[in-house]
């Protein structure tokens, strides 16, 4: 057999072992690295798709709007709501009305006694409560009768600013139900210097 020109005597064509290893080894390395990131990557979208589902559907995340929480909650901070079905009095809570969210503070449950006097004093069973929330206290614009008695499966709600909240004070709004309730805010998550929880 004829030997070609410049190609040493007992030369196959192929490249030594230890190259043939290394190049192996790389590839193989490059194919666990890819799978490795890949699995990775299906697991922290299988986490963070579960996260977001429990976040909807037990720890929703709103936005603030308007005035009738000052100061306690101001419009754009965002808070996060906890779901739960019993709340108490002195307890924030969203609710939905007219396709909108509103956010107020629980008064009274159902069969408790509310009344209102003209400085703005809450009673509920003829005990005035104690509201260290309010910065200051009105009467507002109320169009139902005092005292009033919440109905059955119903909470009375009032807006921490009670000059311009339209609540429960109102029939339109009304008490209530627990249909409606979105959760109790229970987080302030921004902006982060005001960043703490609600009380």
């Amino acid at each position: 057999m004829a030997k070609r020109s410049g190609v040493p005597a007992g030369y196959d064509g192929l490249p030594p072992t230890e190259e043939i290893r290394a190049a192996y080894e790389r590839v193989s390395y490059a194919e666990r690295l890819r799978k490795s990131i890949q699995s990775t990557t299906n697991t922290l979208i299988v986490v963070a798709a579960v996260a977001i589902l429990v976040a909807m559907l037990f720890l929703p995340v709103l936005r603030i709007y308007g005035q009738s929480m000052n100061n306690t909650l101001v419009s754009g901070e965002l808070v996060v709501s906890l779901k739960g079905a019993s709340f108490e009095t002195g307890d924030v809570v969203a609710f939905y009305y007219n396709n909108n969210i509103l956010v107020k503070r629980v008064i009274a449950n159902a069969g408790d006694w509310v009344d209102i006097d003209l400085d703005g004093n809450v009673y509920v069973n003829q005990q005035k409560i104690d509201e260290p929330y309010i910065k200051e206290k009105a009467y507002g614009e109320p169009d139902i009768d005092f005292p009033y008695q919440v109905p059955e499966d119903r909470i009375f709600v009032l807006g921490d600013n009670r000059a311009v909240s339209v609540d429960s004070r109102s029939a339109s709004v009304g008490c209530v139900s627990s249909e409606q309730i979105v959760g109790k805010i229970v987080f302030r998550i921004w902006p982060l210097n005001r960043i703490g929880p609600i009380h």
